[in-house]
């Protein structure tokens, strides 16, 4: 009895020996995974940190030094503004893509109210060229959008004259209007866009701003280079300068041969003067009157920025201001 007494005290020693180990290497167990996923974190951590440190260092090291600048007068209709100037800012991009292209516009009215009501924030022309000097960049190509050289193209040409020597390299490119191949090339892209209205009876009529600059006569000769270039139907006018809509509603009503107009607008973007000077309902619009007038109107509201075409010329001229840089 006291032999079995022992046996059986010595089987629950060793049973509560060997349960006392397993606990004990459980614990140890468990402290090892934490250690060990602790190691990991702290690896995972560090490596993050120096993946953003590096991407850091690279985006420094490869900030571009050669910049285009595009610099429109602007326009609050986000839509319009994505298609016609996005657009002509995406086609230089895609032309020129070891040159980073940045944006800047004219009309400090449109940078505020940009501001206030979408929180989006758009450089000046001075604080475009001031952000490019302390950005360290070297060559700077300066397209603008405008569709002539009149005021606007002359101030900006000013500005930049006071940062020339803040640049190894400057130039300013030309507007859309700067050569005969130039106003051939709109004749083209603006005929083409409305071919499908020109069916003798319809008189396509397309608003330009119009300026009190001598450039104001580039509508002119763009009327000149479409008649001569058999486009008979086809008219330009301008919202504030001459042709204006009477001269042009005077000219239709002397043929008598137009029942319908079709509106468009001569301008880069589709904003203000297009949606309500043209096609707005009040009784002084280009529609308005036209319609007073007995004619049926349809009213396309695109700005020529959005026209692959006039990007092209676009990308033409800046590639020629590059050109320039070398010579």
């Amino acid at each position: 009895m006291k032999k079995k007494m022992a046996m059986l005290l010595t089987v629950v020693l060793t049973g509560a020996f060997l349960l006392a180990g397993c606990g004990g290497k459980e614990e140890a167990s468990t402290g090892s995974v934490a250690s060990v996923q602790e190691n990991e974190e702290n690896t995972q951590e560090e490596a993050v940190q120096e993946e953003t440190e590096t991407a850091t260092e690279q985006t420094a090291e490869n900030m571009s030094d050669k910049v285009i600048l595009v610099v429109s007068f602007g326009t609050s209709y986000n839509e319009s503004r994505d298609l016609t100037i996005g657009g002509i800012e995406n086609a230089i991009t895609n032309a020129f893509p070891e040159y980073e292209v940045r944006r800047a516009f004219t009309s400090q009215i449109i940078i505020d109210k940009l501001k206030e009501r979408d929180g989006l924030e758009i450089d000046n022309v001075e604080e475009a060229l001031d952000r490019a000097v302390a950005d360290g960049v070297k060559t700077l190509v300066v397209q603008p959008t405008h569709l002539m050289d009149g005021f606007e193209y002359t101030d900006l040409a000013n500005a930049l004259e006071d940062y020339k020597d803040k640049f190894d390299e400057v130039t300013l490119a030309e507007p859309l209007f700067s050569s005969d191949e130039d106003y051939e090339a709109v004749a083209q892209a603006i005929t083409a866009e409305t071919a499908s209205y020109d069916d003798g009876e319809t008189a396509i009529c397309f608003m330009g701003h119009g300026t009190e600059a001598e450039s104001n006569s580039d509508y002119a000769k763009l009327q000149e280079i479409l008649t001569a270039d058999g486009f008979e139907n086809y008219f330009i006018g301008t919202v504030e300068a001459s042709p204006s809509v009477e001269d042009l509603l005077n000219t239709l009503n002397a043929s008598g041969k137009y029942k319908k107009v079709v509106l468009k607008p001569l301008m880069v973007v589709a904003g203000d003067h297009a949606n309500n000077d043209m096609a707005g309902d009040e009784e002084d619009s280009w529609k308005s009157q036209f319609e007073a007038a007995g004619y049926e109107v349809n009213c396309i509201i695109e700005g020529l920025g959005q026209d692959e075409a006039i990007q092209n010329i676009y990308v033409k001229h800046t590639q020629a201001a590059i050109d320039g840089l070398a010579k």
